[in-house]
């Protein structure tokens, strides 16, 4: 059992790492693409995706957090703590 709860952390972490990464590298390329001066309109839709991505992360990791929690056998896996902070937002 502790093995499978290595592995959920492992899994949490990484997640946690790809979805925080994730919309700055949308950000970067949006910043690339109006760094040359082309299509300013899709540099907004890209800013926008990135603030979007942003937040649907923090709720999927919110969500995987609680199932996390509830896979260790913590049966009150609910919390009303704010963790947008933890995710950058």
């Amino acid at each position: 059992m502790e093995n499978e709860d290595n592995t959920i952390d492992e899994l949490l972490s990484e997640i946690s790492g790809l979805i925080t990464l994730y919309p700055k590298a949308i950000e970067r390329q949006a910043a690339i693409i109006q760094s040359t001066g082309k299509d300013p309109e899709l540099v907004d839709k890209l800013v926008q995706a990135a603030d979007t991505m942003r937040d649907s992360g923090n709720l999927y990791l919110t969500w995987a957090k609680h199932y996390a929690a509830m896979a260790k056998g913590n049966t009150d896996a609910t919390s009303d703590e704010d963790e947008t902070e933890d995710f950058d937002v």
